[in-house]
């Protein structure tokens, strides 16, 4: 008599799990990554959370099975998210720094504040994309109101000028606003 058929197929003919391809780069990497950023971070915890983070986003990308250095893709990324985390914690500061300096205090309620500070640091990371002369271009007309020739007369350049680093600066906050 022969056993029951198993519901499952054989495991050659399983389908390949879809995580299996970020599994293996987290196991050949994962303890180091996290002792290197638990030195550079001070602590374990953060170097858990960044480490999880990285393979998220290794795994969200799909593409660790076409690297051939998983290793310096790994570090690229950690590298990025703590960018990131260190840019939103500068810009949170900023933020309650401004807001410790109101002679009179605001009563911000919590859900307002954290979208002011993910506008502002959705602005940031605008702001740190584009080049030293189309952020120039671009803060003179969007926050101090200057006209493109306005704004040319003091930096020293052109209308055309102006205008060429305003469609650079309205493209890449566009392209955010996108993603």
């Amino acid at each position: 008599m022969l056993p029951p058929a198993s519901p499952h197929p054989p495991q050659e003919e399983r389908p390949a799990c879809p995580t299996a391809s970020i599994g293996k780069p987290r196991v050949e990497h994962g303890s180091r990554l996290r002792q290197w950023l638990r030195l550079c971070l001070g602590n374990a915890q953060d170097a858990a959370d960044f480490a999880h983070g990285t393979f998220v986003r290794v795994f969200a990308s799909r593409s660790a099975e076409a690297l051939r250095e998983q290793c310096c893709y790994l570090s690229a990324s950690v590298r990025a998210l703590m960018s990131d985390s260190f840019r939103r914690c500068a810009t949170e500061q900023a933020y309650l720094d401004s807001l410790a300096a109101r002679p009179e205090p605001l009563d911000i309620p919590a859900q307002t504040r954290l979208s002011i500070l993910e506008t502002l640091t959705a602005i940031d990371l605008a702001l740190d994309g584009m080049g030293e002369r189309t952020r120039q271009v671009f803060l003179a007309v969007q926050l101090e109101g200057l006209t493109y020739r306005s704004a040319g007369e003091r930096l020293g350049v052109s209308m055309t000028t102006v205008e060429n680093h305003m469609v650079r600066a309205m493209t890449r906050c566009l392209l955010l606003c996108k993603d």
